[in-house]
């Protein structure tokens, strides 16, 4: 898909009207560049810059999935606690689910493709198998390249229906025992890194199980050379990180707001940003997680996060909790008076 870059002809007048702003410039912080982008991305195709920001039917998408690298013991749990999670979500117990609550965000659940598919129909749940689970990675390449196509054409159909309900603020989640291992992998393999400073210790695995888990990583980057990110994906990646991937370049190419949540899903925004560099002037990123790598991505991808919380979680939980800033952002500027409106001298 073709993705446009961000047209900034109106960026001059709304950094302008922000600046006059009843406050010194400047002086809300992240919130000022936070609200200019908001106001960019909805500003586009349009004769003048918008005079109000919207966050409409803001959703957020938990993509789950299996890895067949979780039977080596990398993880802290076993591959089964994916499909119970899933579950959790649709029935309303998990974190994302609070959060999703208190923020007034739609959630939806995607089997990219847990082992055990789940047959029951639930208003929030959708069925996106690419298989069950993926390859061990260590061993062999973790998915063809047929469902490489696949998943990123399932995903951004997923978001296409979204954004046609009249969502324009993507949340990407995930969930998938073992996925850290393939964003370790990616993200070694995009940036060259050193493995070593990729691999982090996930939700809490013991110093055995990360050397471990670096050793097998480190045999599946021995056995390719490309950087074509489709072949990074086929090799080290993940269902529910190459569907991710699709959902964030059609948001993009719809020209939403996409809010990038921890490690796994800012892996996808990398991906995405490899197949059509484009994508970054889409993304907000939430925070920044305790996984090692996530740091080197968001260097990598030069974003700022909003938070920094120590969250460790996933499901997209970091970024639920930043949408308030958005919404704070988009207030101050549709409703905070200017000099000049409130009688203020400077």
């Amino acid at each position: 898909m073709s993705i446009s870059k961000l047209d900034l002809q109106f960026e001059p007048q709304i950094q302008h009207k922000i600046d006059q702003k009843t406050k010194p410039i400047g002086a809300l912080g992240q919130l000022e560049p936070l609200a200019k982008k908001l106001a960019l991305l909805q500003s586009q195709n349009s004769n003048a810059p918008i005079d109000k920001i919207t966050i409409n039917n803001p959703t957020a998408v938990v993509f789950a999935a299996d890895h067949g690298i979780a039977k080596q013991s990398i993880s802290i749990a076993p591959s089964a606690v994916t499909r119970q999670m899933v579950l959790n979500f649709i029935q309303g117990g998990a974190a994302i689910n609070c959060f999703c609550k208190v923020n007034n965000i739609a959630l939806k659940v995607v089997d990219a493709g847990i082992i055990e598919p789940i047959e029951q129909s639930h208003p929030s749940f959708e069925s996106r198998r690419l298989g069950a689970g993926t390859h061990n990675l260590a061993e062999q390449p973790a998915m063809s390249m047929s469902q490489v196509e696949l998943g990123l054409k399932h995903g951004a159909e997923v978001v296409e229906a979204l954004v046609a309900q009249g969502c324009n603020l993507l949340i990407v989640g995930e969930m998938g025992i073992g996925n850290t291992s393939s964003a370790s992998a990616m993200l070694a393999a995009f940036t060259n890194e050193e493995l070593s400073i990729c691999v982090g210790s996930g939700t809490g695995i013991t110093a055995e199980q990360k050397a471990l888990k670096t050793e097998l990583i480190g045999r599946a980057l021995d056995r390719f050379e490309s950087r074509d990110p489709k072949t990074i994906m086929s090799e080290v990646g993940g269902f529910e990180i190459v569907q991710m991937t699709g959902a964030i370049l059609a948001a993009a190419k719809a020209g939403i707001a996409v809010l990038i949540d921890g490690f796994i899903v800012t892996t996808a925004a990398l991906a995405a940003c490899q197949l059509e560099p484009a994508v970054r002037d889409y993304l907000i990123f939430a925070h920044q997680s305790e996984e090692a790598g996530h740091k080197l991505l968001l260097a990598d991808l030069q974003g700022l996060p909003l938070l920094n919380l120590e969250l460790r979680l996933g499901e997209g939980t970091g970024a639920a909790l930043a949408l308030p800033l958005l919404r704070a952002a988009a207030s101050f500027y549709n409703d905070m008076a200017s000099f000049e409106s409130a009688g203020v001298t400077v």
